[in-house]
């Protein structure tokens, strides 16, 4: 081992490690932390906020009506999965997973993940986002899955764009 490390400090690594490297570099490793939370960001501002403000001013009466009504909120982040399970299952990217070259691939085709594992998906993320526990699971992991990642065997990949 320690002589792998030295070759490859000092430049000299043969063919034969740098295929394996290059294996492992195309292994679908999980996508950086910081890029997810960054493309969930950009989601909420592009895909949320604008249901949101149609669901507080044009349908209902304002801001208050909206925070007094617990079937509003709930409507509204039923629209946002639709739409953002749709993206999951046509492209395999939400804007902000494009915006930071990130894509969600199932883990046995290496393709898109099916509806039903879509909705899954993000049933468990709405689960997730409640508990203070599963949110950070992925700061805990080497892998850097969260939970939906691992109960829906897919993964959040650096895309090729």
């Amino acid at each position: 081992m320690a002589s792998r490390w030295r070759d490859i400090k000092q430049g000299n690594v043969s063919k034969e490690s740098s295929s394996i490297n290059e294996e492992i570099k195309d292994s679908f490793a999980s996508a950086p932390i910081g890029h997810r939370i960054k493309a969930f960001i950009v989601d909420m501002f592009m895909i949320m906020m604008p249901i949101m403000y149609i669901t507080t001013y044009l349908i209902m009466d304002g801001k208050d009506d909206f925070q007094g009504s617990d079937e509003a909120r709930w409507i509204t982040a039923l629209i946002f999965g639709f739409i953002i399970v749709l993206f999951w299952i046509i492209k395999g990217q939400t804007p902000g997973y494009k915006a930071y070259s990130i894509k969600l691939i199932d883990d046995a085709t290496k393709q898109n993940i099916s509806l039903p594992k879509a909705i899954l998906r993000y049933l468990i993320f709405l689960i997730s986002a409640t508990t203070i526990i599963l949110a950070f699971l992925p700061f805990f992991r080497k892998d850097k899955k969260t939970i939906q990642d691992i109960l829906t065997k897919s993964t959040v990949i650096q895309a090729e764009n």
